[in-house]
């Protein structure tokens, strides 16, 4: 299955589809190890790596913080706390 467009989607606030697929992904939980990398390839049809870069990025994007609050404020506070640890 190919990548989601990248594109906005019209009435999404800004955000693509692809962008709202990634946090869909974030929202759910896993059952065990490698589920998740498993869903990344096989929904979004890109490498695990790829992922965490696109929502790395996506999770310092104001549109996203409107979009899904909770999920973008849990993540930020793990990179923080992450990023506080080293």
């Amino acid at each position: 299955m190919p990548a989601p467009p990248a594109a906005p989607a019209s009435g999404t606030g800004g955000l693509s589809v692809r962008d709202r697929a990634l946090l869909a992904l974030e929202r759910r939980s896993w059952a065990g190890p490698g589920a998740k990398e498993r869903a990344i390839r096989e929904e979004l049809g890109i490498a695990p790596v790829r992922y965490y870069q696109l929502l790395n990025a996506l999770i310092d994007d104001e549109r996203a913080l409107r979009e899904d609050p909770v999920t973008v404020n849990r993540l930020r506070r793990v990179r923080d706390a992450r990023r506080g640890r080293r």
